[in-house]
Parts: structure tokens; sequence; C-alpha cells
């Protein structure tokens, strides 16, 4: 290690006992993986995946076959009746937000669970920036259920609040820009139960970025209607270069392909240029890379538990996603890591990351990522707003040994500056 980077004895040896603690999780990640992955390679058999496939179209993407294909692989591997999967989603956010309106109409309720929803997702809902175009503009109601004090959710106050007048129940998996628990399947599958035994014909919708591949299960099985997400998350393999998917149930991803293109034509449009390849080749990789990156986060909460900060999940804690949430006390520690892990990657290494202003968020976010895709959050990354207790959240790694050096490095960041 230290024949290539400068790290100190005391995080050396500190990684040392980190790998020792969560040894056993790491095998246990090992297992999802193989299973995950062999899970991939049936769906693109079942697809008929040739090279034929990877030839892009032009114009108005009549006759697609690779589109079509590839639509298959994810709707196999992910459990769902059928998927929409395109590089025309420009993020989660997008994916999501084409999802709700696909399904929502004016005067709609819509109830999310989870509290408030993820930064980027209030302006499309109308709770922040009174933005044209938002949910709210077009009438539809939003209300939500508060969290418990613990962060978990209050099933109660699900059971109390809902009603037949609800056209959909909205789940966020992961934590966003909190301090509350990840949702595991588990856990998807208590809120289904919850919800299903007051309404049980409402339209249940997950966030489920950054869960994809963590676990065996996956919650459209677990009685989840429609999900999304991006593919520079986990399910594009850090190879997808942009884009993004919706799956489910066949009649609401038929909805959503008419709000993404024209009512009528659906999925039978959209050409897909020249991507098409590497949408393939990611999501082949994808079970691979998910838990490269879970590795990574394992690791971090191991370290960061053995240097004395609070953690969230503990590294011997089952996960739902792939980020890690490190308590670090300070903006100036927060800062350090960033570049910690900046000046650990294999691209723009020589960036120091600083906090700014960004759309979408009230606060400073500052940003950490040396990404072969600009923006990806399966590739090594760490952000945060500037804002109190002065967390930050981690995510990624293509390969677990680069993500492991990018831990070390942000640890000895900090610590020169103590």
């Amino acid at each position: 290690m230290n024949e290539f980077f400068n790290i100190s004895e005391e995080i050396i040896s500190a990684s040392q006992k980190a790998m020792e603690l969560c040894r056993d999780k790491l095998s246990e990640i090992d297992d999802i993986q193989e299973y995950n992955q062999q899970k991939m390679i049936k769906a693109f058999q079942e697809a008929g995946v040739s090279e034929s496939h990877f030839v892009g179209t032009t114009g108005y993407g009549y006759g697609d076959r690779g589109r079509d294909a590839l639509d298959k692989v994810f709707a196999y591997v992910l459990d769902a009746e059928d998927a929409l999967v395109r590089y025309n989603f420009v993020s989660g956010t997008h994916a999501l937000t084409v999802a709700l309106f696909g399904v929502l109409r004016p005067n709609d309720k819509m109830l999310c669970v989870t509290g408030t929803p993820y930064d980027t997702l209030r302006s499309a809902i109308g709770l922040e920036g009174n933005y044209s175009g938002s949910l709210k503009d077009f009438g539809i109601i939003y209300e939500q259920v508060e969290l418990k004090d613990d962060g978990t959710v209050d099933h109660d106050a699900i059971t109390a609040t809902l009603d037949d007048s609800y056209k959909m129940v909205y789940i966020q998996r992961s934590r966003g820009y909190s301090v509350r628990p990840t949702l595991t399947v588990d856990d998807i599958e208590k809120i289904v139960k919850t919800v299903r035994a007051v309404n049980k014909d409402v339209i249940i919708m997950l966030d489920n970025c950054y869960g994809e591949f963590i676990e065996k299960k996956q919650p459209l099985s677990a009685g989840v209607d429609l999900m999304a997400g991006s593919l520079i998350k986990n399910p594009g393999g850090g190879i997808a270069p942009t884009g993004g998917y919706i799956a489910g149930r066949a009649d609401l991803v038929e909805k959503c392909s008419y709000r993404l293109t024209t009512p009528g034509t659906g999925k039978e449009l959209g050409a897909t240029l020249n991507v098409t390849r590497e949408l393939f080749l990611g999501a082949y990789h994808a079970p691979h890379a998910a838990c490269e990156a879970l590795k990574t986060a394992v690791f971090a909460s191991a370290l960061f538990t053995v240097l004395g900060y609070d953690v969230s999940p503990k590294y011997d804690e089952q996960r739902g996603d792939i980020i890690q949430l490190i308590m670090l006390g300070t903006p100036e520690k927060l800062e350090r890591f960033c570049v910690g892990i900046q000046h650990a990657s294999a691209v723009d290494s020589f960036v120091t990351p600083y906090p700014d202003d960004m759309p979408g968020y009230e606060d400073k976010v500052i940003m950490a990522a040396g990404a072969f895709t600009m923006g990806s959050s399966i590739e090594l990354s760490a952000d945060a707003p500037l804002r109190e207790p002065y967390a930050v959240w981690m995510q990624g790694s293509l390969n677990f040994h680069a993500g492991k050096l990018g831990v070390m490095l942000a640890a000895d960041e900090i610590n020169k500056y103590k």
C-alpha cells in the first residue's frame, strides 16, 4: 500500500482491524453477488440476447429489437411483468417523475409513507420551489406520514391515515440526505402488508434508487406495483452513460411509456442511437458492481467505527442500499473526507471539491467523485449538504480494492487536520 500512497500507520492499522471485523459480512455479500449475477445471465438468455441487439436505431426507432430485449432483461431480473429502460431518462428523479405523472391524474391523492422525499423530487411534487408543471400544479394531492423519532416507518400512522380515497402509496427506499435507516426488502414487504390491510387496490410505488441487486429478493416480489431508478447508479454497472428504468405491473408500465413518449405510441417509439451495447453491458456487470460498492460501504463502516465515529448502518447490519452514512461532526471534517475521496480517484484526482449551490437543493452541497460518467453514484463518490449533523453520504466503487483505498485516504485526510 505504501509503495504508491503515503497513508499513516494509524490508518493502516485501523484498516486491518476493520477487515477482521467485517470479514463475515463480506462473505455474505459474495453469496448475494453470485446469486444475482447468475440471475442476470439467465435474464440475458431468456431474452435471447445476441450481438445484433447491440445495433442502435435512428429516427422513430420502430422495430428496435435491442430496445425490446433490454426491457425483457430488466423485467426478468427485477421480477417485473414489464420494464421501460431508456437512455432518455436524464436521472432517477426524471424516471420517478415520469412514473408519477404516468399513473396519477388530477385530483388523485398520493400518500408518501416514508416522510419527506429526497430533495430533487420535492420540486417535482410541488413541495418546494413552486415550479410550473409540478404534480401540485396539475391538481394532484400530496400527503405524507412522518417517520417515528428513530427514523423507522410508523405503521400505526399509515393505518390511521390511509383510506380508499388514495390512488397511490409512495415509498422511498433509500435515506436520501437524512439519517433514517434505509429500507430492506423485508421492511418494504411489511409496509405493503400494512397498506393492503387498509386499501387492497391502491398503487404502491417505490423509489428503488441505490437498492438494486443488494439483496436476493426483489421489491416487486414483495408486493410493490411499480418502481423506478437510475442507470448511473446500481443497474448501469458503471458502464451505462445515462438513463433510467421503470418496472412493475404491465398496465402501469404502459401508462408510464405513454407519458415518456406519446399516448398510443408508448414503448414502440424511441431510437437507441449508439448506446444499446453500453446499456446491455452495464446491466451484465450490475450485480457485481453493486456488491463491490456494498463491500466498500461495509469496510467504511467498520473503519470509521474503529476510528471512533458514529456510522449508519453498522458494519454487521443488514443493508438495503449501497450508501454509508458517517457522522463527521464538523464542516471541516466533512470537507476533508470529500477531498480524500476525490484525491483517491482515477479520474480528476487533482481536483479539490468545495461546497457550492446546486439545482434542487436548499443548502450548499459538496460532492466528490472521480467518475468516468459524470454524476455516477455507482462509482466511488461522497456528498453531503453543508448542514448539521455534518454527516457524509458515501456510495459506490466499481471494485472493492479501489473503494477500500479511497476510504483509507479519506480517513487519513481527516487525521492530517486533527
